[in-house]
């Protein structure tokens, strides 16, 4: 049975995504890793990681503000300093939170406040205080992501500092119930942004049109953020430089795009390749070989396997004209994912033999490959995500990818259909040696 999708709203009769269960189980599991751990208290900047334990959020635009932060103490609930007011409307209307855990509280918004104003050392007073009270403020600290200053004034507050993020990745690595149906969610909506593009797409369409087009669609099906659109084209495509331009689609071009967005938190990592008009037998070739490499690693998933045992089924650098693996990085790639776009495990040639991870029931993640055309500024890209199930994989990224998809208008010729396979010359006529003109060369 498919993972369900059946609709963006919550109803009472379907049972769909049950946001309290999401609530109390993702901080249920990070409690749980906490209290295996060594680590007292966890300290969260990072906006994926509070949303995960507090179940808040105060909108994109804090993404990069460093300005918001939480702490999870052992076995006590966590206590988020929100962004100013928003901390009472979280006190009003989040009663997961419980009384008095929801309060103000502003970081250094990355160096922006003068340092004066000691807002660092506010941070570290804030934290030294229910560290003490809870008997923890001798027990190392986990922090995600930090500024400078907050750490400097932590130790200067006695506060050991270690690294939380992978406390924090491993509770987020198996996700429940109801993200693997946020996650498919997320995935249908850029189903119909690739619906919507391949019917827009055609020469003298820009590139950051499509990017244009793909948002409005995104935000206009209740998509939360669209971090990135990567459509990138023709002589843009190898290498590729991972961000849209203002390129004017050609015919014979292949074209491929990322679709990056959030759906209630939850991401995807989307590519498909597109051909304009029409394509080269190099170009379809490409597309070939990117997509056999991409099946080869779907068809080896399943528990138990290893990071090391996919990519070892992906071509070296050196194979598709890469000097090295380091300079390959997320070509043949693959990357959880959740509340980020990438989060544990992730399959790289770079890394994955020498610290394999292995793959689990639960997990969910994206696969992603590519392969330059021998014309020598074609290529192709595609991914799918997944959901691992007990004996193998469910793709959920839906939108047709399993042959090259040519888009625009179909042209006719005088004799009929124009060929949808035809080489970067394809204005000229091939067949026009073999024709006796009465040896004029001309009708």
């Amino acid at each position: 049975m498919p993972i369900k999708t059946f609709g963006t709203m919550g109803v009472d009769w379907e049972e769909r995504v049950h946001f309290d269960r999401l609530r109390h189980e993702r901080l249920m599991r990070i409690k749980a890793e906490l209290k295996k751990s060594n680590i007292g208290a966890l300290l969260c900047f990072d906006m994926a990681n509070i949303r995960y334990i507090t179940n808040t959020t105060i909108g994109t635009w804090a993404i990069d503000k460093l300005g918001r932060f939480c702490l999870l103490p052992q076995d006590t609930n966590p206590i988020n300093w929100d962004f100013g007011i928003a901390a009472k409307h979280h006190d009003m209307y989040c009663s997961w939170l419980g009384e008095g855990n929801s309060r103000a509280g502003i970081s250094t918004l990355r160096g922006a406040m003068p340092p004066g104003a000691k807002r660092a050392e506010d941070v570290a007073r804030k934290i030294r205080i229910e560290l003490e009270e809870r008997g923890l403020h001798k027990e190392p600290v986990g922090v995600d992501v930090i500024e400078p200053p907050v750490l400097f004034a932590l130790q200067k507050e006695g506060i050991t500092v270690v690294d939380g993020q992978q406390l924090m990745q491993e509770a987020r690595v198996i996700k429940t119930q109801d993200e693997i149906l946020l996650l498919a969610q997320s995935c249908a909506l850029v189903d119909a942004a690739y619906d919507e593009l391949y019917k827009f797409m055609r020469p003298g369409v820009r590139e950051n049109e499509c990017v244009g087009l793909v948002n409005n669609v995104l935000y206009s099906l209740g998509s939360e953020h669209v971090e990135g659109v990567n459509a990138i084209s023709g002589e843009r495509c190898s290498p590729h430089p991972h961000i849209f331009s203002d390129r004017l689609l050609r015919p014979g071009d292949l074209a491929f795009f990322d679709i990056l967005h959030s759906y209630m938190g939850y991401r995807t990592c989307y590519y498909r390749t597109l051909a304009v008009g029409s394509a080269s037998q190099s170009q379809i070739d490409a597309y070939k070989r990117c997509r056999y490499y991409l099946d080869a690693a779907i068809d080896a998933i399943k528990p138990g396997v290893t990071t090391a045992d996919i990519v070892k089924l992906w071509p070296k650098a050196e194979e598709f004209g890469v000097a090295n693996e380091e300079m390959a990085f997320a070509l043949q790639y693959g990357h959880g994912v959740g509340l980020a776009i990438w989060e544990k495990p992730v399959f790289s040639r770079l890394v994955s033999f020498d610290s394999p991870e292995e793959i689990k029931e639960g997990m969910v993640f994206a696969l992603e490959t590519y392969w330059p055309a021998s014309d020598g500024w074609s290529a192709a890209r595609i991914e799918e995500q997944l959901v691992v199930t007990k004996d193998g994989c469910e793709v959920i990224t839906r939108f047709p990818a399993e042959q090259l998809m040519v888009v625009g208008k179909k042209y006719y010729t005088a004799i009929g259909p124009l060929s949808e396979t035809r080489e970067t010359q394809s204005h000229k006529n091939i067949d026009y040696t073999g024709v006796d003109y009465g040896g004029a060369g001309l009708p």
